[in-house]
Protein backbone atom coordinates (compact mmCIF):
# COMPACT_ATOMS: atom_id res chain seq x y z
CA UNK A 1 0.00 0.00 0.00
CA UNK A 2 1.37 3.25 -0.59
CA UNK A 3 1.92 5.93 2.39
CA UNK A 4 0.20 9.02 1.37
CA UNK A 5 1.22 12.96 3.02
CA UNK A 6 -2.01 14.37 1.75
CA UNK A 7 -5.79 13.85 3.25
CA UNK A 8 -9.17 15.03 1.48
CA UNK A 9 -10.97 17.89 3.40
CA UNK A 10 -14.03 18.70 2.70
CA UNK A 11 -16.44 22.17 3.58
CA UNK A 12 -19.92 23.14 2.79
CA UNK A 13 -22.03 25.93 3.10
CA UNK A 14 -25.57 27.62 1.93
CA UNK A 15 -25.34 28.36 -2.04
CA UNK A 16 -27.04 31.89 -2.17
CA UNK A 17 -30.60 32.14 -2.83
CA UNK A 18 -31.59 32.69 -6.84
CA UNK A 19 -28.55 31.09 -8.23
CA UNK A 20 -28.64 27.90 -10.10
CA UNK A 21 -26.48 26.51 -7.85
CA UNK A 22 -28.84 26.88 -5.69
CA UNK A 23 -32.01 26.00 -7.53
CA UNK A 24 -30.04 22.30 -7.96
CA UNK A 25 -27.97 21.87 -5.12
CA UNK A 26 -28.72 23.87 -1.89
CA UNK A 27 -24.87 23.73 -1.00
CA UNK A 28 -21.49 24.95 -2.15
CA UNK A 29 -18.50 22.39 -0.99
CA UNK A 30 -15.42 22.52 -1.48
CA UNK A 31 -12.59 19.15 -1.66
CA UNK A 32 -9.09 20.52 -0.74
CA UNK A 33 -5.85 17.94 -0.70
CA UNK A 34 -3.74 19.28 1.86
CA UNK A 35 -0.04 17.79 2.50
CA UNK A 36 -0.08 16.81 6.05
CA UNK A 37 3.69 17.79 6.63
CA UNK A 38 3.86 21.20 4.63
CA UNK A 39 0.00 22.06 5.06
CA UNK A 40 0.33 23.04 1.30
CA UNK A 41 -2.92 22.70 -0.71
CA UNK A 42 -2.13 20.58 -3.42
CA UNK A 43 -5.42 20.25 -5.26
CA UNK A 44 -8.70 21.54 -4.93
CA UNK A 45 -12.80 20.89 -6.21
CA UNK A 46 -15.35 22.26 -6.05
CA UNK A 47 -18.44 20.03 -5.99
CA UNK A 48 -21.21 21.52 -7.58
CA UNK A 49 -19.72 24.39 -9.84
CA UNK A 50 -18.71 24.36 -13.86
CA UNK A 51 -15.43 23.05 -14.98
CA UNK A 52 -14.16 26.04 -15.98
CA UNK A 53 -14.91 27.30 -12.31
CA UNK A 54 -12.70 24.42 -10.45
CA UNK A 55 -9.71 25.18 -13.23
CA UNK A 56 -10.16 28.56 -11.80
CA UNK A 57 -9.86 27.60 -8.25
CA UNK A 58 -7.04 25.64 -8.91
CA UNK A 59 -5.13 28.29 -9.96
CA UNK A 60 -6.11 30.46 -7.23
CA UNK A 61 -5.65 28.06 -4.64
CA UNK A 62 -3.11 25.50 -5.46
CA UNK A 63 0.30 25.94 -3.75
CA UNK A 64 -1.16 27.74 -1.27
CA UNK A 65 0.51 27.21 2.31
CA UNK A 66 -2.09 27.31 4.74
CA UNK A 67 0.35 28.36 7.87
CA UNK A 68 0.41 31.47 6.14
CA UNK A 69 -3.50 31.94 7.26
CA UNK A 70 -5.90 32.23 5.37
CA UNK A 71 -6.78 36.33 5.12
CA UNK A 72 -4.29 36.42 2.17
CA UNK A 73 -6.73 33.92 0.23
CA UNK A 74 -9.61 35.25 1.19
CA UNK A 75 -8.50 38.39 -0.57
CA UNK A 76 -7.02 36.64 -3.54
CA UNK A 77 -10.48 35.04 -4.22
CA UNK A 78 -12.35 38.13 -2.90
CA UNK A 79 -10.69 39.77 -6.25
CA UNK A 80 -10.31 37.53 -9.02
CA UNK A 81 -14.12 35.71 -8.33
CA UNK A 82 -16.70 37.84 -8.76
CA UNK A 83 -20.06 35.98 -8.35
CA UNK A 84 -22.93 35.44 -6.36
CA UNK A 85 -21.61 32.60 -4.64
CA UNK A 86 -18.37 34.10 -3.20
CA UNK A 87 -19.10 34.54 0.20
CA UNK A 88 -20.45 31.00 0.01
CA UNK A 89 -17.21 29.62 -1.68
CA UNK A 90 -15.26 31.58 1.19
CA UNK A 91 -17.37 29.66 4.36
CA UNK A 92 -16.66 26.20 2.34
CA UNK A 93 -13.21 27.06 2.09
CA UNK A 94 -13.17 28.16 5.79
CA UNK A 95 -15.07 25.13 6.54
CA UNK A 96 -12.71 22.50 5.44
CA UNK A 97 -9.44 24.26 6.63
CA UNK A 98 -10.77 24.34 9.98
CA UNK A 99 -11.33 20.70 9.54
CA UNK A 100 -8.47 20.11 8.69
CA UNK A 101 -6.56 21.99 11.74
CA UNK A 102 -8.70 20.46 13.93
CA UNK A 103 -8.43 17.10 12.62
CA UNK A 104 -4.24 17.89 12.87
CA UNK A 105 -4.82 18.64 16.11
CA UNK A 106 -6.48 15.39 17.29
CA UNK A 107 -3.67 13.42 15.69
CA UNK A 108 -1.08 15.06 17.47
CA UNK A 109 -2.62 14.49 20.59
CA UNK A 110 -3.48 10.93 20.05
CA UNK A 111 0.41 10.68 19.62
CA UNK A 112 1.33 12.26 22.49
CA UNK A 113 -1.29 10.27 24.55
CA UNK A 114 0.35 7.12 23.40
Amino acid sequence: MVKLDTVLVTGYSKAPQGTAMYEVYKHTGIVLEINKHTHIIENVEFVFITGLTNSFFEKLMIGYCLNDGLESLIERIKYHYIAPSQQSVIVALQSAVQRFWDNLKTEEDTVILR
